[in-house]
């Protein structure tokens, strides 16, 4: 007989007994701890866990469960999510012309690596409406032309929450998409929405970042996976990568590598998130690996 399995995060303001009254509380009501990580915020002064358990004792029922533990969150002022750790979350990818990303995080959900649901693919190009049917998944086709006013900006990006609430999706990828997200749509997104983007020392911004970085001499590059926020590409971060280049690598091959390292960061931060390891702690995260 296989018992239901949760996975229970929280944050609360720092405090003895924290780790003891959650194991004591699952302890009286039939459950049975997995594993469990914890940490506590000096600078804060919050404290924050993940508890992956199985429920054995098949006489309390979900809606006891979550309503006892609301008393006992209440008591210490505890933010707390209660979660079915074998739900597939629902997602939706977002890409413009570069579908590196798009395509490892499609290969991933098919090979059973990422265990998701990819409700919706949606691009403001068509070039990858081929590759979406490949994997039976529907493609959504909404342009946003070049110089686009701010009426039109708003209402493709309402068109684009639309397909999100229809599908009452859990996670938005922007799997490089490249449109800057007005600030009503990151509010919209908050918490749930991942963009990836290239991250160098000294950082490139503008087109061909990675020609910018050859031309710098640069001898490491990268990428960073973070929330979705209105301060463009400073949202909290998820996950970051490197790898070490150096003078005999020429443009296309720097684009190539930092591309891999660009798919491998993403698709850790979603794995992260489909499996609740992410805890926001202000504009910081704590991600429990």
């Amino acid at each position: 007989m296989m018992h239901p399995e949760y996975i229970l995060t929280l944050s609360c303001p720092d405090q003895r007994g924290i780790v003891h009254s959650v194991s004591g509380f699952l302890a009286r009501h039939g459950c049975n701890i997995i594993d469990s990580a914890q940490f506590g915020d000096a600078q804060s002064a919050l404290f924050f866990m993940r508890v992956h358990f199985a429920l054995e004792d098949a006489s309390i029922s979900d809606t006891v469960l979550r309503a006892e533990f609301a008393s006992m969150g209440d008591t210490l002022q505890m933010n707390w999510q209660l979660h079915d750790a074998r739900h597939k979350p629902r997602m939706v990818l977002m890409v413009s012309k570069i579908g590196h990303c798009l395509n490892d995080l499609l290969f991933r959900f098919k090979s059973g690596l990422l265990p998701v649901e990819i409700k919706a693919i949606i691009s403001n190009h068509t070039d990858f409406y081929q590759l979406a049917a490949s994997y039976n998944i529907p493609f959504h086709h909404l342009p946003l032309a070049v110089g686009a006013s701010a009426e039109a900006k708003r209402a493709q990006e309402q068109k684009v929450l639309e397909i999100i609430e229809t599908n009452q999706v859990e996670l938005v990828v922007l799997a490089r998409y490249m449109q800057i997200l007005s600030p009503e749509m990151c509010a919209a997104l908050a918490g749930r929405a991942i963009n990836i983007h290239h991250s160098f020392l000294p950082s490139f911004k503008g087109a061909k970042p990675y020609y910018q970085a050859h031309e710098r001499g640069v001898k490491l590059i990268g990428a960073t996976a973070h929330f979705v926020t209105g301060d463009l590409d400073e949202g909290p971060i998820i996950e970051q990568d490197v790898e070490r280049v150096d003078h005999a690598m020429d443009p296309e091959t720097l684009t190539a590598i930092g591309r891999d390292v660009e798919c491998v960061v993403l698709a850790r931060a979603v794995k992260c998130f489909v499996e609740h390891r992410i805890l926001l702690n202000a504009h910081k995260t704590v991600v429990f690996k």
